[in-house]
């Protein structure tokens, strides 16, 4: 049975990704096993297991803000550590797939497709602007390697993780489980696919799944500044899956 390496797999898309598995042998190192912010730690570990395809969802992510108080924190682990995958994948000729995220998009017209001009949303210059700027970073090394696949997926949690959502906000939003699904129909590809629902405001996708889910702006989100639409054209991907 071919191996399949889930980086981040005690994460919560990882997790689902394992869970949604039917076809590989799944290797799911903790940190302490393979850091990936130590290029040693990553290389020994895929010498050792000798994966076929290495999917690096591991990355540091919420809340928003720490991007902003942690930056060091943020480099070290979607930059560096996305670096020292792809070059650990680079050494052992193994397949990369790489979980980026709709938020390399400037997120001011919407309906990015794969060859729209990245850029992440200015906003206030907060943290939610650096994570984007740490995800399209761990890009920018995973366009070096051939042999790789780039997701930009717009991900939720399930169930919706707040009581409140934005009506002026707008995404493509699916959950996690949906996502993993997806996700390992696409390992056969290469270059880059946008991963989403189709476009709706985060309140309507959340009210869809907890008729409780109440109104808010994005001016009464007080910690980072939102993007008002991040939404993606999702055509490429329904091609491939429609196939």
């Amino acid at each position: 049975m071919r191996k399949l390496l889930v980086t981040g797999g005690h994460g919560k898309l990882a997790t689902e990704i394992i869970k949604a598995n039917k076809e590989y042998s799944i290797l799911a190192p903790s940190k302490d096993e393979m850091d990936i912010t130590c290029l040693t730690s990553v290389t020994d570990y895929l010498a050792q297991h000798n994966p076929d395809i290495v999917i690096h969802a591991g990355a540091y992510t919420r809340p928003m803000s720490k991007h902003q108080e942690n930056a060091d924190i943020s480099i070290k682990t979607n930059i560096v550590g996305t670096c020292n995958v792809v070059l650990a994948c680079i050494e052992r000729q193994c397949k990369l797939v790489y979980i980026s995220t709709d938020y390399v998009y400037p997120g001011t017209q919407g309906d990015y497709d794969e060859d729209s001009p990245l850029s992440p949303y200015t906003g206030n210059n907060d943290g939610l602007t650096k994570y984007g700027w740490s995800k399209l970073g761990g890009e920018c090394a995973v366009q070096m390697y051939d042999n790789s696949l780039i997701l930009r997926a717009c991900i939720c949690d399930r169930p919706f993780p707040h009581k409140k959502a934005a009506v002026d906000v707008k995404k493509s939003l699916l959950f996690n489980d949906e996502a993993a699904e997806i996700i390992l129909k696409l390992l056969g590809h290469t270059g880059v696919i946008n991963v989403g629902g189709p476009p709706r405001s985060v309140y309507d996708f959340a009210l869809e799944n907890d008729h409780t889910t109440e109104k808010l702006s994005r001016e009464d989100i007080e910690d980072v500044s939102i993007a008002p639409n991040t939404t993606m054209d999702i055509s490429k991907l329904n091609r491939i899956l429609n196939t």
